[in-house]
């Protein structure tokens, strides 16, 4: 395990965003309703949606984590409007440096929100894997996200992490680390993890959705396992990628064990069966009342998971 060295401390003081150093076009920029679910902890609790015209992609949860000498920032929202806000909501609390903008996985409604940031010396940082995911992916994340946001979309860009992480790797704030661990293809093959050692609150990303339906982006067999793995550790409080603010642990963990576990036993019994790819969306149609948008990622899961078992 490594520690990033730190940066001459600043005073810790309020600041209006209009005030405060950043990128243009964070004055104006609405900031985000954060809760404080830990003392220096602060969390976004995005709407159950998918990216449109009207909420500028800011349909993850965010946060960020404000230390003695500097802040670091969880995920950053789809698009550099999320982004701005997500900054003008930090603003509202500290004038601290924005030292670190930490992704926890690939996906673009939780890393286009990135270059709000960029203007500040902020260090990226992401798991291994991610520099290379999104590079991959850059081009149908930018032009999908532009036409389902529309103008608030506007100057939206990939930044990527620069610092990597490939097993653990500890982040000092001044007084507060961060501790961040790289986990094996689950949801997706980027995912990454970030524990609060002072308040002990765990940032799941998207390893961990609550009462929005999973999306599956990886190895549903990898994305158990992890789980199983993540629940087997006791916090104080997790943040899912999706969900309230702040949950309970490992309580949080049973309902989205139960739809992946189901997931594969019944997609496993339709490729045992012989029954055709195309007919892979009607597995875990009896979870469709627990969970919100079942019907936008259901039958994606299923076919996602299809190709995996069938080569089991």
């Amino acid at each position: 395990m490594s520690l990033a060295s730190p940066v001459p401390a600043r005073p810790d003081a309020p600041a209006r965003a209009a005030d405060a150093p950043g990128p243009a076009g964070v004055s104006d920029a609405a900031p985000l309703p954060m809760q404080e679910v830990a003392p220096g902890v602060f969390v976004y609790a995005a709407p159950y949606a998918l990216a449109g015209r009207g909420n500028a992609g800011a349909i993850a949860n965010v946060g960020f984590v404000i230390g003695r000498d500097a802040v670091a920032v969880i995920d950053t929202g789809g698009s550099l409007a999320a982004g701005r806000r997500l900054l003008a909501a930090l603003r509202q609390r500290t004038a601290l440096p924005v030292r670190y903008v930490i992704n926890t996985h690939v996906h673009p409604d939780h890393v286009l929100g990135n270059a709000a940031f960029a203007g500040e010396g902020t260090t990226f940082v992401g798991h291994r894997a991610l520099p290379e995911a999104l590079a991959a992916r850059a081009g149908d994340y930018l032009r999908a996200n532009a036409d389902l946001v529309g103008p608030d979309f506007a100057g939206t860009r990939i930044v990527p992490p620069t610092l990597l992480v490939s097993t653990r790797l500890d982040l000092d704030l001044g007084g507060r680390a961060l501790h961040l661990e790289a986990w094996p293809t689950a949801h997706t093959n980027s995912d990454l993890t970030v524990r609060d050692g002072e308040t002990d609150t765990w940032f799941l990303g998207d390893l961990l959705f609550v009462g929005h339906v999973p999306a599956l982006d990886g190895r549903l067999s990898g994305w158990i396992a992890v789980l199983r793995a993540l629940a087997a550790r006791p916090a104080a409080r997790v943040v899912p990628g999706h969900g309230p603010a702040a949950v309970a642990w490992p309580a949080a963990a049973a309902a989205i064990d139960r739809y992946l576990t189901t997931l594969q036993a019944q997609v496993r019994a339709m490729v045992r069966d012989g029954a055709p790819i195309e007919e892979a969306g009607r597995a875990v149609h009896d979870e469709a009342g627990d969970w919100a948008l079942f019907d936008d990622f259901n039958a994606r899961n299923a076919t996602t998971a299809y190709h995996e078992l069938e080569w089991e």
